[in-house]
């Protein structure tokens, strides 16, 4: 596996991507309300993205057909926004959006309450950002990749919560999905390749309210809980330093 280390030029392209994604996320964050369709939300997105001189990552990536990736309540990722698809009071409506900034992305997502949700959905929600920054305690130079990927499960299973195994974290920069490959579990009890300064990565649990298992809708692009059940959604692209994690995509 070789995993690219990025030069001080490309970072520094790299941390723009980030905070504008970051803007971008805060944007939409502040947008999502009762009535709005995920369709709105997405060319909402969009334009903001272009906005600011970028281009969507995600928009016709693989055939993917909207700029925002909008997952509702047991949509765990990649749900494709429709005009006849309504957030509406007590959903919890997870955003995954990507940009491009002169030949670099950002990745990164949230999970977000839509007014007065159940305590049940903001432990969830809570719980899934918990784990990212638990994941971000092992992501330092000299420590393995998996480090981070166990700590996210401890706390995920601690909570009795489910870890999805099947969609997992990547690395980033000039491609959208680079190596490595990021589970949000220790596979096997392996250690996986050690972290070097230089890496940039996208870190994003994703956590389900029941069991860990999930299935794609007809569409080829939904992922939904096996089981019903809530999902919420978390990731920033981050910067393996010599110190601490910077994480380029959270302002």
């Amino acid at each position: 596996m070789t995993v690219a280390l990025k030069t001080d030029h490309e970072i520094d392209l790299m941390r723009h991507a980030g905070k504008l994604l970051g803007q971008t996320l805060q944007q939409l964050t502040a947008a999502v309300r009762p009535g709005m369709t995920t369709w709105e939300l997405n060319k909402l997105g969009e334009d903001i993205i272009r906005g600011y001189g970028c281009i969507p990552s995600f928009l016709d990536y693989n055939g993917f057909p909207a700029a925002i990736c909008i997952s509702v309540n047991d949509e765990v990722v990649h749900g494709i926004p429709r005009g006849d698809i309504t957030i509406e009071e007590g959903d919890i409506v997870s955003l995954d959006a990507g940009l491009i900034y002169k030949g670099y992305h950002a990745d990164a997502a949230r999970t977000v309450p839509v007014g007065n949700v159940s305590r049940q959905a903001e432990r969830l929600i809570k719980v899934t950002e918990e784990c990212f920054f638990e994941g971000m305690k092992y992501a330092v130079d000299g420590a393995h990749l998996y480090d981070i990927s166990a700590a996210i499960a401890a706390h995920a299973k601690k909570n009795h919560y489910g870890v999805v195994r099947e969609l997992t974290g990547h690395g980033i920069g000039k491609n959208l999905h680079e190596e490595p490959f990021i589970p949000n579990y220790r596979p096997f009890f392996r250690k996986g390749p050690k972290l070097e300064a230089g890496m940039t990565l996208a870190v994003e649990p994703m956590i389900n309210e029941g069991s860990r298992h999930i299935y794609w809708k007809e569409d080829n692009w939904t992922v939904c809980t096996d089981d019903g059940s809530l999902s919420a959604h978390y990731e920033n692209t981050i910067l393996i330093t010599d110190g601490e994690p910077e994480i380029l995509t959270l302002i």
